[in-house]
């Protein structure tokens, strides 16, 4: 029997599971890859003395469920790098570590980003459909012309990491310049030849592409809706790989119907998951995906591995390497 006993809410890949065992713990796991119901986390937390919970994006951890889980539990440690399902003002009153896994994301993240925009840009959407349908004809000089980023104007909204992998990825198409908004100016986004404005809505005029690639706040939240849509051009394309939240989707789906905008790729939504019979979904100009930026092996291995450090870093007297509180 192992020192620790730890509550894995999901089959993960095996990089942390090994990792949890050699360092003498225990796991128990949802044996599923389906998100486990609320009911059923906190019924099973609740019948035994767990020392970690290592959770998911999907998984509301609130007082029901650290009631449930007991004084014992030391650390949540989430797979992922949002944190907005975890209380953590429970988890500060109870003095339990919170971890996310900052950093080991941003590759796969910026190339979705990159791939989505490309995917609309080059309306890839449409040509598919149009395959399958047997929609083919003669070659004709307007049909399915998209827009290409060489020459053009990009727009990044949060040049943290993921916004300054966006650029360097974009970088070699040769746009004419890309810009960038945030909080602050950032000292790096020169080796991007990253402009900075200081207002959203000064870049929003000047832009062809608009990557969202920033963090969820009272500030963010629908920053992007009709007002902001209005005063882009009528061919802009935006590609959300942030936050679901920071674009309000009724008007979303107002614009992209009425062209206020040219084209959108959403790979986070509000809600999440997006309904299947959203209108969103079935836009010819709009690419909606599942929260996919980091299913790479790559990341999610690395991930698997983060969340189980941080947990032995907890049990060891040491701060995580993604202490969040």
């Amino acid at each position: 029997m192992g020192k620790y006993k730890v509550y894995v809410t999901r089959f993960i890949p095996k990089p942390g599971p090994e990792f949890l065992e050699k360092n003498d713990c225990d796991l128990t796991y949802w044996e599923s890859d389906e998100a486990i119901p609320h009911e059923e986390l906190v019924k099973n937390l609740g019948a035994e003395k767990y020392d970690a919970l290592l959770c998911m994006l999907t998984d509301k951890i609130n007082s029901e469920v650290l009631d449930a889980a007991g004084p014992q539990l030391q650390i949540v440690a989430t797979m992922s790098v949002g944190y907005e399902h975890i209380d953590l003002d429970e988890c500060k009153k109870r003095k339990i570590t919170v971890s996310n896994t900052p950093g080991v994301s941003t590759d796969s993240v910026a190339e979705l980003t990159v791939t989505m925009l490309l995917f609309v840009a080059r309306r890839v959407k449409e040509g598919i459909r149009a395959v399958r349908n047997g929609q083919l004809r003669e070659w004709r000089p307007t049909w399915l012309a998209g827009h290409q980023l060489s020459n053009s104007v990009v727009g990044i909204f949060g040049l943290g990491r993921i916004g300054y992998g966006v650029a360097k990825r974009i970088l070699p198409f040769a746009p004419s310049k890309i810009l960038y908004h945030d909080v602050v100016e950032t000292s790096f986004a020169k080796d991007v030849q990253a402009i900075y404005c200081k207002e959203l809505e000064d870049m929003l005029m000047q832009l062809d592409f608009l990557c969202i690639c920033c963090n969820l706040t009272p500030q963010t939240r629908h920053r992007l809706c009709m007002a902001t849509f209005s005063i882009m051009k009528n061919t802009a394309i935006i590609v959300n790989t942030g936050r679901g939240g920071v674009i309000n989707h009724e008007e979303l789906v107002v614009a992209l119907e009425n062209g206020v905008i040219g084209g959108a790729a959403v790979d986070v939504t509000e809600p999440e998951p997006l309904p299947k019979d959203h209108p969103l979904v079935h836009l010819n100009n709009c690419a909606v995906t599942p929260h996919m930026g980091s299913n790479t092996w790559d990341s999610r291995n690395q991930m698997s591995l983060l969340a189980a450090e941080c947990i032995i870093s907890v049990f060891n007297k040491e701060k995580p390497k993604g202490m969040v509180a």
